[in-house]
């Protein structure tokens, strides 16, 4: 029997949740170990839950601010429960308080929509998966992007009870011991990673050797961690640019980057009717919204995935 767990749809300031539109929120829930499932209108994704296996979760709105997070498979102890509710709070980002971007929000014609409980960015369990899932993207079709996470996925991740034998569903990110010890061969013959394997073979084993704590960003407050130190530092890593930069910075809930690439500077452009937008002016736009830049940016590039 499946185990059926409740979760309230709150943020941390009380704000409202609009769950579908989080759910949709940027590319990474349609790659492994994700995947949004429109009919249902339900996130599917494979967590880690260790030392037990990965379990595999779908997650829908139940009304009334509630949301159903369904667990296939055998049914969980207690404590699982407990933990495995934990992190789908984190993914979900319930953590956060969005209500400072609201009050701004609200008087901006663009975006005053977003106060019903837009704006909350899906992120992975761990820091290392959305490095590793962002080196994925750079300088390539999203359809590559889709080959180097699956095949990640499927040869490295372990599985959940009941995962089919063969293909990415049912199984969790890889942890980094299990990317550093895959092996250059792989990078290169399976997941075709050209050359981004040896800046992910470098930072799995960091990592696992404890050389590099990528968690702890995700963890560390601004007033800990300056945004431009936050940037700085993650620039340092390997295959990890500008663009890389900002768009992990969205994942760890730092949104005073904007992200500027060729996907968000034309659509940007075509919504304000114009051939292009200088980066200054796109900037510009956005200045007033301080430490939300980066996130006011994205939302209205994004307004119609929902």
């Amino acid at each position: 029997m499946p185990t059926t767990l409740e979760l309230p749809l709150v943020g941390a300031g009380g704000e409202p949740v609009d769950l579908w539109r989080t759910l949709n929120s940027h590319g990474f829930v349609d790659v492994p170990p994700m995947r949004v499932l429109p009919e249902e209108r339900a996130l599917e994704v494979t967590l880690p839950l260790a030392p037990a296996s990965p379990r595999t979760v779908r997650i829908r709105d139940a009304g009334s601010a509630r949301a159903i997070v369904t667990v296939p498979g055998p049914a969980l102890p207690a404590g699982q429960r407990e933990r495995l509710l934990v992190t789908v709070r984190h993914v979900l980002r319930l953590d956060a308080d969005l209500t400072g971007f609201y009050a701004l929000a609200a008087s901006d014609p663009d975006l005053a929509w977003a106060t019903e409980g837009a704006g909350r960015m899906v992120r992975s369990p761990t820091v290392f998966e959305d490095v590793v899932k962002t080196i994925c993207t750079t300088n390539c079709a999203w359809s590559a992007t889709e080959r180097m996470v699956g095949a990640l996925v499927e040869h490295l991740g372990d599985p959940a009870p009941g995962a089919p034998e063969a293909g990415p569903a049912g199984r969790a990110f890889p942890t980094a011991r299990a990317v550093a010890a895959a092996g250059e061969d792989f990078f290169r013959d399976v997941a075709r990673a050209g050359y981004r394997g040896p800046y992910l073979i470098a930072i799995a084993r960091a990592v696992a050797e404890g050389e590099l704590d990528l968690e702890a960003l995700g963890s560390a407050s601004p007033e800990q961690l300056p945004d431009e130190e936050l940037a700085a530092t993650l620039l340092a890593l390997p295959g990890v640019g500008p663009y890389a930069a900002a768009h992990i910075m969205m994942t760890l809930g730092r949104y005073s980057r904007l992200i500027l690439d060729s996907w968000t500077r034309p659509t940007y452009a075509k919504l304000v009717g114009r051939r292009s937008v200088p980066d200054r002016s796109i900037l510009r736009r956005f200045r007033r919204y301080g430490p939300y830049a980066g996130l006011a940016f994205w939302l209205v590039l994004t307004r119609d995935w929902v």
